[in-house]
């Protein structure tokens, strides 16, 4: 799932492609037609579904949706690379302890969006990325893995952000290998 440009996406079938992910992507569902995301994965030759969130009535109906169309495609693990929407527990029991989400922040520091800005706004000295698994409470879950990244003196929003997202596409596609027994066992 993603709703930006999809560099984590892309770092996942990079590694999916090198034989360093074993797992295969049936699709990627993204929010926004236009988004980065979809043309990689257009690139791929990776089938694209989307979902826009502004067609349905609430978060629900929207996660009973991609719930149904993750089952149609006998998904077996969710991963949220950039997904900026809220989901609820209509897509967190369906699949649990298998929806896996990247953030941009060592939690449980720096919950919600914007936490490089967040990061760089209360003057911490490292940042980083998280991979955990989603609960129904933001940013919350059991954390899987985290690198760190320094905050250096002039740092801006850009440059940390890139540093940080460097990490991100090494650290989820690292992490998901890491953990594919949880999830061929559960």
């Amino acid at each position: 799932m993603a709703s930006g440009n999809g560099s984590n996406f892309e770092a996942i079938v990079q590694a999916v492609q090198s034989g360093r992910l074993g797992a295969d992507i049936p699709l990627l569902v993204v929010n926004n037609k236009n988004c980065g995301a979809h043309q990689r994965a257009d690139r791929f030759g990776i089938h694209v579904e989307v979902v826009d969130h502004r067609g349905f009535p609430n978060r629900e109906a929207l996660d009973r949706q991609l719930v149904g169309l993750f089952q149609s495609h006998q998904v077996d693990v969710v991963v949220m690379a950039g997904w900026m929407r809220i989901v609820t527990d209509v897509l967190v029991d369906a699949f649990p302890e298998r929806l896996v989400n990247i953030h941009p922040s060592l939690l449980p520091s720096f919950r919600g969006l914007d936490a490089v800005g967040q990061a760089l706004q209360a003057g911490v000295s490292i940042s980083g990325c998280t991979v955990h698994i989603v609960t129904a409470d933001l940013d919350a879950g059991p954390i899987l893995a985290q690198a760190a990244v320094p905050v250096l003196p002039a740092d801006t929003h850009a440059s940390l952000s890139g540093r940080v997202q460097k990490q991100e596409h090494v650290l989820l596609p690292a992490t998901l290998q890491q953990n594919a027994h949880r999830w061929r066992q559960g």
